[in-house]
């Protein structure tokens, strides 16, 4: 018998680790139900249908890298992320879809920027959160508009609010996730 080259080893390698990986997310599905707002599954499109929002609309996803990546106050800087389709955007009234694409519960909060202050830099309690004074509304409702338990995966939440012009950070205050990566900023003109 002929025997194998080492590149051959490597493809076939390769291979079999593909097929593994595929067959354990085909799993993960089917035991957990599928993907759908309450389950912890693949995530995917957002599951909920938000009325006619009024004013500007801004689509903000929050997403995760989920599993060892994440475990309990363990995060990784950079893991989750929150992101907005626009950057700037006209005062008046203005509307936020948030879709959570994650794996976890998320939420988007929005409070103004101070001067000359850098989105995801306010300090982070013990708690894991920062300070929420001067928040202006809350998306974390799921498949609702406002305040709630956070928005579970493979769903969203929306909020509409008048923003005057300024500067703003959007984030999500769960415990970890803003030092983890989920801010951006908001120019409202």
């Amino acid at each position: 018998m002929k025997a194998l080259s080492r590149k051959t080893h490597f493809l076939f390698g390769a291979a079999v680790a593909l097929v593994l990986t595929a067959l354990s997310m085909l799993a993960v599905v089917f035991m957990s139900g599928g993907t759908n707002p309450g389950g912890y599954a693949f995530p995917g499109a957002s599951r909920c249908t938000a009325p006619d929002l009024p004013g500007t609309v801004i689509n903000v996803t929050a997403s995760d890298m989920g599993g060892a990546m994440m475990g309990g106050s363990a995060m990784m800087r950079g893991s989750m992320l929150l992101t907005a389709d626009r950057t700037t955007v006209a005062g008046g009234k203005v509307s936020f879809f948030v879709t959570n694409v994650g794996n976890i519960p998320h939420e988007m909060m929005i409070v103004p920027l101070a001067g000359t202050q850098i989105a995801g830099t306010r300090p982070v309690g013990r708690d894991g959160r920062i300070d929420e004074r001067g928040s202006l509304a809350e998306a974390a409702a799921t498949c609702a508009e406002g305040e709630g338990d956070g928005i579970l995966p493979s769903a969203a939440g929306w909020i509409t609010l008048d923003l005057a012009p300024g500067e703003y950070e959007l984030f999500c205050n769960l415990p970890g996730h803003y030092w983890a990566g989920m801010y951006t900023r908001l120019t409202v003109t």
